[in-house]
């Protein structure tokens, strides 16, 4: 349906989870409507995952209404007015209408209200302030359907205070603009300017957070302008020293040329920085692969031998990486040699060695022999290795 016409239409909306918690509540005379990022994925095409509900009822309310109703209520956020309903084996997040008392961060003192405006202005962006009833009419209380429908990613309110109530909402604010903005109209200078003033803040946040939401940005579809303002503002020098974005770019359009989807982890190993293990706390497996990844983009491997090495995926991402590095397109041969690569198998087990080679001498001359076969490009058969001197 176009943006201007301010009826919602999605499956989720009439699905069983969906109607069964909202009729609870409306059937007590409740208030209850759809927001964020469900209604805002609807209203442009984008795919939906998770559903959240607010209402005017109490959370002690929708406990007492979804028992009442055979639902599964689960008090998630119960202090801070968030009741998770489960329905029909669904999850829907029901949280109370609140306004900020005090804010400290990422924490905040809230208040309950009937008010859904005053709801609203507690919240980011305004594409998030967009509510949806029961029957799809949207209600948008700051007016935030005409940022959406320009793609406009734009504070609500004085942008420092919305980053004072919660400075994770710095790297939310070039996340969203990854996804969502219109990065061929720009960013909005208003919001860059108050990032560019808080990015101290950032150092407050855990890095658990940070790293969480720097992959998210990673994995649009094309990150590069958030990531360019990113650093222009100093944020991700705050989060990742020595992180740049500048041939960023250049990795997207190589990816694109050789069929690779979005890959945070792969455009991680682009940009560098130090030790991104830590400063966004990945796991031992995202550290193990980020590290195979760069090094293999930084030597000289072939593809066949990146693909033996790393595997057809990792080898050919880091074929990719290397490209863009060096700024060139990547061969479209590339893959298919990665992935013969991958399939190689040495032809050299410990025991044709043995027992003229024991112990560490061993291991030695095998990965010798190894290092051999795959400088030949595989060509050296067995025969052949077991001769090399």
């Amino acid at each position: 349906m176009p943006l201007g016409v301010p009826q919602l239409t999605a499956p989720w909306l009439t699905a069983p989870p969906a109607r069964a918690v909202t009729g609870m509540l409306e059937a007590a005379g409740h208030r209850a409507f759809f927001v964020g990022g469900c209604v805002r994925n609807a209203l442009i095409g984008a795919p939906v995952s998770d559903l959240d509900l607010t209402t005017d009822a109490r959370p002690e309310e929708v406990v007492a209404l979804a028992e009442a109703a055979g639902l599964k209520p689960v008090p998630t956020g119960i202090a801070h007015g968030t009741v998770t309903v489960v329905a029909h084996g669904e999850p829907v997040e029901v949280t109370t209408f609140r306004r900020d008392v005090e804010t400290f961060g990422r924490k905040a003192r809230v208040a309950f209200t009937d008010d859904i405006a005053q709801d609203a202005a507690r919240r980011d962006f305004t594409m998030n302030a967009l509510y949806a009833a029961s029957d799809g009419v949207i209600h948008d209380p700051l007016g935030g359907l005409p940022d959406l429908q320009a793609r406009h990613v734009r504070f609500i309110g004085d942008p420092a205070a919305r980053i004072a109530e919660d400075h994770l909402r710095i790297l939310r604010f070039f996340r969203f603009y990854a996804w969502y903005g219109d990065t061929g109209s720009g960013i909005d200078v208003d919001g860059l300017a108050a990032c560019a003033e808080a990015v101290e803040d950032l150092a407050a946040l855990s890095k658990e957070r940070v790293g969480a939401e720097l992959l998210k940005l990673l994995a649009a579809p094309d990150p590069a302008p958030a990531l360019a303002s990113m650093a222009r503002c100093g944020a991700l020098g705050q989060i990742l020293p020595g992180a740049g974005g500048s041939a960023l770019a250049v990795l997207v359009h190589v990816e694109q040329s050789v069929g690779r989807a979005p890959d945070p982890l792969r455009r991680l190993a682009m940009i560098g920085g130090q030790e991104p293990e830590t400063m966004l706390r990945l796991s031992k497996a995202q550290a193990a692969r980020l590290d195979r990844l760069r090094e293999g983009a930084s030597g000289v491997d072939s593809p066949l031998a990146l693909g033996y090495r790393l595997g057809a995926a990792d080898g050919l991402d880091a074929l990719a990486v290397r490209a863009a590095m060096e700024g060139r397109e990547l061969p479209g041969e590339a893959a298919e040699a990665a992935k013969t690569g991958a399939g190689a198998e040495f032809p050299i087990a410990a025991k044709d060695l043995m027992p003229d080679w024991q112990g560490a001498a061993l291991g030695a001359r095998l990965k010798q022999l190894e290092e051999a076969w795959i400088a030949s490009g595989f060509a050296l058969d067995r025969q052949a290795l077991l001769a090399l001197p």
